[in-house]
Parts: structure tokens; sequence; C-alpha cells
């Protein structure tokens, strides 16, 4: 959304809202009246509802404060939500809005129309979609990329979805059972901090240094190569090459395109005391797949002398300068995902689990542009322990298939294959302990993210006083582990938060 219409886009909704305030006074009903106005044969009762939230918040970075207040920023301290949402039996409209001071004063969370046929419903718009049973990134869950471009508000996993236009149609069979199908037009993958930014991970700082990490590899290549005329070169004074340092050329691809569609199909019921789950997906995968190609430009060279006696296979010159061209080619892999989910109360845990494999186009696991196959599954549960106390656990893990296929060296005009160098599995456990006290207005949190193979961890205490409609909040996280770690590369970025929050 750019910035000029945004002002444009708040008017109308609050002359929509306003409008429906008169029309409803006017015809003797209110928000939420269940009183109905006659339209022909049909009666059709029209709501209109308006809520969300207003914040303010401070966020301090520990590592900051340890080099003075004159590098010290506290943040956006504004924050807000408005939610509108008007319908009738027959059909619904929702817009949802955040509110911040920058980068986007007001941006859509969601938007979308929802029209009811019995046990039919159809909707379309910008969406967020939430598939699978795990609570919080399920790999069932793959209809919206995540935005990974701030980390200090990891809490809420719907916050990092980001809402992308689809249309959604579900039908349901009998009262257990129900089948839904989903289109996505267009594609996104996920969303990273850029270079400059404290949030950005080392894989973009990687990319950004690439020019200098090649420059030195053609140095390396080139002053091999010269080894054995090297005393040759000193006496008759002849300069080594000279490596200019490399030009990157980015190539992506245009996702908005038909051919960056995406679609699937989800089964659920319910047999006995379980619910069951199962789906197909084709989509992309939303991590890039970065292969590069060098191009090595030499416009003139240097003569050797010809001494006799010299060995064969002596060069006859040598270059003076070498340029070089790198193009970094993106692409984003298709991929079919089937899975299934289950989900059951036993003994009393609220048990949930998931399973599902990913269908790469490398199905020998040698191609080092594309990811290979893997296997995917979670299992998780919450249970209330001793003394009020709750525990939320989930386990996350990846498989890659086939990790003795990929080919760890490349030839020199080439990137390595984008999975060398990493573990064939990828395993997270993502926990929450919580107490209430005080007729449950003070909450007391305690989170952890960890990296099994990595190392590192993430870990988020919080103490939150609820009364009413407003919560105070004070948290924060604290990043450490394995400095080369998904989390662990972040060990400078632990901060605390405090927020003031009024909901309506």
């Amino acid at each position: 959304m750019k910035m000029r219409n945004e002002p444009k886009i708040f008017f109308v909704l609050l002359c929509v809202f306003i409008c429906g305030r008169i029309y409803a006074q006017e015809f003797g009903f209110g928000f939420g009246d269940d009183d109905a106005v006659s339209t022909g044969s049909a009666n059709k009762s029209f709501s209109v509802s308006i809520g969300g939230e207003v914040s303010a918040s401070l966020l301090g970075f520990v590592d900051d404060f340890s080099e003075g207040t004159d590098i010290v920023s506290l943040g956006d301290i504004f924050s807000g939500k408005l939610n509108f949402s008007a319908g009738t039996s027959f059909a619904e409209g929702v817009i949802n809005l955040d509110f911040e001071t920058s980068p986007s004063p007001v941006s859509i969370n969601e938007a979308y129309v929802r029209a009811y046929f019995g046990g039919l419903e159809i909707e379309g718009g910008l969406r967020k979609l939430t598939w699978g049973k795990a609570d919080s990134f399920g790999p069932l869950d793959v209809i919206n990329p995540l935005d990974y471009s701030d980390l200090s508000n990891l809490s809420d996993p719907m916050n990092q979805k980001i809402a992308r236009p689809l249309i959604h149609v579900s039908y349901r069979i009998g009262s257990f059972s129900k089948i839904q199908g989903v289109f996505v037009p267009t594609f996104e993958p996920m969303r990273y901090a850029p270079k400059d930014s404290r949030w950005a991970p080392d894989q973009v700082k990687q990319l950004d240094d690439l020019p200098n990490r090649v420059k030195d590899q053609i140095q390396t290549q080139v002053q091999a190569q010269l080894q054995p005329i090297r005393q040759i070169l000193n006496m008759y004074n002849i300069p080594s090459p000279t490596v200019t340092t490399p030009k990157v050329k980015k190539h992506e691809p245009d996702i908005s395109t038909l051919t960056y569609a995406q679609a699937g199909i989800r089964f659920t019921t319910t047999i006995g005391p379980a619910d069951i789950g199962l789906q197909y997906y084709y989509g992309r995968l939303t991590r890039p797949a970065v292969t590069g190609d060098t191009t090595i430009t030499i416009s003139e060279y240097t003569p050797i002398p010809s001494i006799p006696g010299l060995p064969p296979g002596i060069p006859s010159q040598i270059p003076k300068t070498i340029d070089a061209q790198v193009d970094l080619n993106y692409a984003y892999n298709p991929y079919h995902q089937i899975g299934v989910d289950w989900a059951q109360v036993l003994a009393g845990f609220n048990i949930r689990a998931e399973l599902a494999a990913n269908i790469t186009e490398d199905s020998k696991g040698d191609n080092g542009g594309v990811y290979n196959p893997a296997l995917l599954w979670s299992f998780g549960f919450d249970r209330n322990l001793v003394w009020g106390i709750n525990l939320n656990f989930q386990l996350n893990e990846s498989v890659r298939l086939m990790n003795d296929k990929i080919n760890k060296t490349q030839p020199d005009t080439q990137l390595p294959d984008i999975e060398a160098d990493t573990d064939a599995t990828s395993t997270r456990i993502i926990a929450a302990l919580s107490k209430k006290f005080l007729r449950d207005e003070l909450e007391l949190r305690f989170a952890t993210l960890w990296g099994i193979e990595d190392r590192d961890f993430l870990l988020m205490p919080a103490l939150i006083w609820t009364r009413d409609t407003v919560s105070v909040e004070l948290s924060c996280g604290i990043f450490g582990g394995n400095k080369e770690g998904q989390f662990g590369q972040y060990n400078k970025n632990s901060f605390i938060k405090a927020a003031l929050t009024y909901s309506f």
C-alpha cells in the first residue's frame, strides 16, 4: 500500500462506519441487535462491529545500553489495530488494519469477503489461514509465509504470518467432517531484514560479502597457476595479474504470475475421540535457492620471454587484469506436500501431532540448485501441572532425504550446493510455562525456542497484569548459544520490553 493512499482509505472506512451508524439509528436498531428488517420475502439482519487495540510500548536492546545512551533507541512507542466487520446471515466483509509510526503508518493485516450457501462457505481476499493441528510453526501450516524481519515479537505466530490474496472454499459434511480447498494466485517468499538491519540473518550478510569471497577465490587460483613460473616472473619483473572486485548481478523471477500459483485441499473429520486431518498442497518453498555463475573476462596479456630449455606447458603470456561478474540466480523450488495430523485428549494431555512429506524436483538428491525432498513432523501437548502451572510443549523436526548425495564440490564457476555444509536434520523445541495469580489478573509466563543441532536458544520470560480490557506487560528476549545458529547469531539483540495495551 502506498503511503499517499492510506489517509484516503482510512477516510473511506470512517465514512462507512458513520453511515452504517446513521443507517442503524434511522431504522431503530444498533450494532449487534437481533432485530431484522424485511426485504421482499426474506429476513436479513445486518450488523456492523468495530474493535481493536491501542498499545504504547518501549523496547530497548541490552547491548546498546552498555555502549552509552547516544546509540540507545526505544523504538516506536505507538501501535494499534482497528478491525471492521459488517454482514448479514448470508455474507460478511472484514477489514483489519495495523497502525504504526514507521515504516508505514497504516497497513492491511487482513481484508476479505465471506459468503455462506448452507454448508458451503466461500471467502476471498487478503487472508491468514491456519492448517494443521500444531499450536505454532507446524509443518502443515504452509499457506502463509512468515516475516522474520523483526524477532522481538515471536510470542504471537499470527503476527508473523503474511496475509496472501487467495480464494478459500470449505464445505461441511455432516456434523464432524469438513473439506477445504485453497487457491493462491501469486507467491510471496519469507521476509528477512535487510543487510544493514540488526535483524539481518547471516545468510543475507554472506551474500553481501560474496564479491570479496569470489575475488579471493580467483586470486588463490591465479597464484596457484603461476607458481611453476614464479622464478621467471621475478627475473623479468613481470607483475602478477590484478584481480578486480567482481560485479554481482541479481536475477529474480517474476513471482506475480500464474507460474507461481499454489493450491491445496484438506479434509478433517472426527473418528471416536480423535480429530484427524489429511491434506495435499502444491506450492513453492518460501526459502530461496540461490545458485550462481562466475564469468571471467581478460582484456590484455603480458608476454613471457622465450627461454631455451623451459619444460613444456609453460604459458607464452599471462593476463594483466582479470575482471569477473557473478550472476546470482534466485529460484523458489516447487514442491508437493502430503500430510496428516491428529489430535486427541489422552490421560489429561491435549496431544497434537503432524507428519508431512515435501517432495521436490530433486528426486536423486544431487541437484545443487534444488532443495532435497524432506520429511517433517511435529509432536506437542498442553497440560495443567501442579499448583495451577500450565505447560505447552511442541517438538518440530525436518529430516533431509538423500543427504549423502549432496554435492559438496561444485565446479569453480558455480556456488556450492545450496544445502552443502548444513545439518541433515533441523530440530526445534518450543515450550511455554505459565501460572496465574490474584484471581487470574496476574500471569507469569516463561517461553523458550531451542535449536538442537545449532545448540542455541531464545528465552522469553514475561509478567502480565490484566484487568478488564487493560493489560500491562513486562517482558524480555534473551538470545544465546552457538553464534552461528539461527538464534545464537542474534546474541547482541537481547531486549527488554514494557507495554501498556487497551483492547476495545
